[in-house]
């Protein structure tokens, strides 16, 4: 079986190159954006099987991103999920809106952030 393909839209590398190695040993593959119009490119070339997106990226914010694959057929299915320190209820209320699939708070827990991946990349 393939290893399962997680594309990392963040702008901070620092934070990119710890998940990369975080989910690489848990034994998926990683692709990397930094800004948003680099990540609706990566996505749409690429079809990962997930996505962790940052809302405050240069370009396009994550909101905008979201929005764009999920009202799109091809990509509707890639589920998201939005990665942030914007953790007021009214942010959360947007993410659901524009068709995330999960909603995680930085700074965050590594297992709370890998099970919900296994439980997304299960669901598929």
């Amino acid at each position: 079986m393939s290893k399962k393909r997680i594309l990392i839209v963040e702008d901070e590398a620092a934070l990119v190159d710890m998940l990369k190695l975080r989910l690489e040993a848990s034994g998926y593959a990683t692709l990397t954006a930094y800004d948003g119009i680099e990540a609706l490119a990566k996505a749409k070339k690429e079809k990962p099987d997930l996505i962790i997106l940052d809302l405050m990226l240069p370009k396009i914010d994550g909101y905008k991103v979201c929005r764009m694959l999920k009202f799109d057929e091809k990509y509707k299915n890639i589920p998201i999920i939005i990665f942030t320190a914007r953790a007021q209820e009214s942010d959360k209320k947007i993410g659901k809106d524009v068709g995330a699939d999960a909603y995680i708070t930085k700074p965050f827990e590594p297992q709370t952030l890998l099970t919900k991946i296994k439980e997304l990349l299960e669901g598929k």
